[in-house]
């Protein structure tokens, strides 16, 4: 699914904080088809876009295929993370999966919209989760494999370093590399907020259990500037259509 680190607008200048407590009730928007489309599809390299797959939230209902793909790769926009136990209606973590990762993670993602537009709260969602975890009806991907990341903006909860719940609109394109099981220790990496330089090279986020656990790899400053500017139209569309998606260092 996706990278969730808090980082300092002073160390880093990514981040936009969220208005008020509002957002954590309301119900999910249906975003517009095209513009969600465009939003889900920006996750990938643009060389890949043209063949991938691309789901569709309808909140009544859960997903539903918006576009057939032909090159294994499928992308959605995640509006609910069932690791946090909380219903909210300004989550937008557009991402896109190999074929290993939607037969395993974004599974999950789809299963969770379900049950959410079935009125399941966002407790017994992760109790649910959870419960299939061990019984072994959800697992780590079959093989490695990668989820494409490298979208201009997404919004989400800076939680990876600490038991920060605030939400943040980024802009930090990466890649995701499945490591079901493994640890930071594992790989000698130390991420830390105080030093920007330990971001830059791999490290892992675990995702609400050890399957659901990714090597990240950011991409470099140069590449994430032209990221920017090839999607500034994505952007002023992403904010014209709610302001929780305007991006600070772009739209002032």
């Amino acid at each position: 699914m996706k990278i969730i680190i808090a980082l300092t607008t002073i160390a880093l200048g990514l981040l936009g904080r969220s208005e008020g407590l509002a957002q954590s009730t309301a119900a999910l928007d249906k975003m517009p088809a095209a513009l969600e489309t465009r939003f889900a599809l920006s996750a990938l390299p643009p060389a890949l876009r043209g063949e991938a797959a691309v789901y569709l939230l309808d909140p009544a209902t859960g997903y539903h295929l918006g576009r057939q793909g032909t090159n294994g790769l499928a992308c959605l926009v995640e509006r609910t993370v069932w690791e946090w136990a909380e219903h909210r209606n300004d989550i937008y973590i557009p991402a896109c999966y190999d074929a290993a990762g939607t037969k395993a993670h974004l599974r999950v993602m789809m299963d969770v919209a379900a049950l959410r537009a079935q009125g399941m709260s966002a407790e017994a969602i992760k109790s649910e989760i959870e419960s299939r975890y061990r019984n072994r009806i959800y697992a780590a991907p079959e093989r490695a494999g990668l989820s494409y990341m490298v979208a201009p903006v997404f919004r989400a909860r800076a939680a990876a370093f600490g038991p920060d719940t605030t939400m943040y609109t980024m802009s930090m394109p990466h890649l995701m590399f499945y490591a079901p099981n493994l640890k930071n220790e594992d790989i000698g990496a130390r991420p830390s907020l105080a030093d920007h330089a330990s971001l830059q090279w791999p490290f892992i986020d675990r995702q609400g259990n050890a399957e659901q656990t990714y090597v990240i790899q950011l991409v470099g400053e140069a590449e994430k500037a032209k990221i920017l500017a090839d999607e500034k139209a994505l952007l002023n569309d992403l904010c014209t259509y709610r302001n929780v998606l305007c991006l600070p260092e772009i739209h002032k």
